[in-house]
């Protein structure tokens, strides 16, 4: 695996970075204040095509693979942007290009590409199940053409600013499988045809994040848009899962690594006692502790994205790079918090909104509990912890 950028992929670093210029730190302050979603950021993700990059170029997406998506979102919230906003749009493509069949792709991957669609809602967790999906409950009682769905789903982002929803449902009852996760099915969800069938109350979070819970009554969703093999959906969505922690952990990586310049660079700059704050090891040491556990996670992250782009499952490198970017990144929040001192508390710096979202990915999308316990059991061989 080579660990040097090739000049197509430096240029697309650049590239992003030159467009997320455009969006400086008052930008997002003002979204921030005011709980808006970032259309206009977002809009220009699409125009740039960013965000079907992993879209194959026959259906006038970008042709890359996760490698490059992986690059383009750290470099947003490296930048001081926050690409959670879209994000979505990337790591669902992981379960519709793998799974879906071609007719659906022909059907909706131009539409995605284009920016004429979007779809950046995915359903997962239930306020019930929470991490143990196999516990859903949201049903999908198949009659004629069509499925009748019913059940809700919470923490499902970006609801208001989607045209298509990934489902995650049951379409058999655990209780009547043998395998915990058979009987779970992908839907892919036409949210402009739902109406009324969706019920949605929106959550308030510590960060911006456009959240929800959403109720089903009775939802028609065309036998059709099927992704997949019924009840064997479990598979399908894990394999949207490793690209979702490689993503995540990517764009975490983005945060943790502007910890790192803003707090090296006020280090270097603020005056206290005559000196330069940097100076001291009681600062420099933190920095450079959470520098070093940030670039170890990158090469994780490397090693997973390019086992994934080579069609292999990196279970094992997915989630133990999303669990060191995390933990290195919220590691880096506190030393710029230190580093900044009273200012960093202060809306101006723009730390204190960063270290609302660094707190978030310890816990999301999957807790760094599970996640230890997934490597434990799964790669450790020690017996099931829960």
């Amino acid at each position: 695996m080579d660990l040097e950028l090739t000049e197509d992929q430096i240029a697309i670093r650049d590239a992003v970075a030159d467009l997320c210029a455009r969006y400086p730190q008052d930008y997002w302050q003002r979204l921030d204040a005011s709980r808006e979603y970032p259309e206009e950021f977002v809009a220009a993700l699409t125009d740039a095509g960013w965000l079907s990059i992993l879209i194959p170029e026959e259906y006038g997406g970008g042709g890359l693979g996760v490698v490059e998506a992986a690059l383009v979102l750290e470099t947003i919230n490296r930048s001081g942007c926050a690409s959670t906003a879209a994000h979505a749009q990337m790591y669902t493509m992981g379960t519709v290009l793998r799974h879906g069949s071609d007719e659906q792709k022909k059907r909706y991957l131009p539409k995605i590409a284009s920016g004429e669609l979007r779809l950046q809602a995915f359903g997962v967790t239930e306020p019930d199940a929470g991490t143990d999906t196999t516990r859903i409950r949201t049903s999908a009682v198949r009659k004629g053409d069509h499925y009748v769905v019913n059940g809700g789903k919470i923490f499902t982002s970006r609801f208001q600013h989607s045209d298509l929803m990934l489902l995650l449902v049951r379409t058999t009852p655990y209780d009547d499988v043998a395998k915990k996760s058979d009987g779970i099915s992908v839907l892919l969800v036409d949210l402009r045809e739902a109406g009324e069938q969706i019920k949605v109350q929106p959550i308030e979070t510590m960060v911006s994040h456009e959240t929800n819970q959403l109720f089903f009554d009775d939802l028609i969703v065309p036998a059709e848009n099927l992704i997949g093999v019924e009840g064997k959906g479990f598979r399908s969505i894990l394999s949207g899962m490793n690209a979702e922690r490689i993503l995540v952990a990517s764009e975490v990586l983005g945060d943790g690594f502007w910890f790192i310049e803003r707090a090296s660079e006020y280090a270097s700059q603020r005056q206290v006692f005559g000196r330069p704050i940097g100076q001291n090891q009681g600062i420099q040491f933190p920095i450079a502790q959470a520098y070093a556990q940030l670039e170890a996670a990158s090469l994780l992250r490397w090693k997973a994205a390019a086992k994934f782009d080579a069609g292999q499952q990196p279970g094992m490198e997915a989630n133990a790079a999303k669990l060191l970017a995390s933990q290195a990144t919220f590691v880096a929040a506190n030393a710029a918090m230190d580093t900044f001192g009273g200012y960093g508390m202060t809306v101006e710096y723009g730390i204190e909104r960063k270290f609302r979202e660094a707190r978030l990915p310890l816990v999301a999308p999957i807790s760094n509990n599970l996640v230890l316990a997934y490597l434990g059991q799964n790669v450790l061989g020690m017996p099931k912890s829960y």
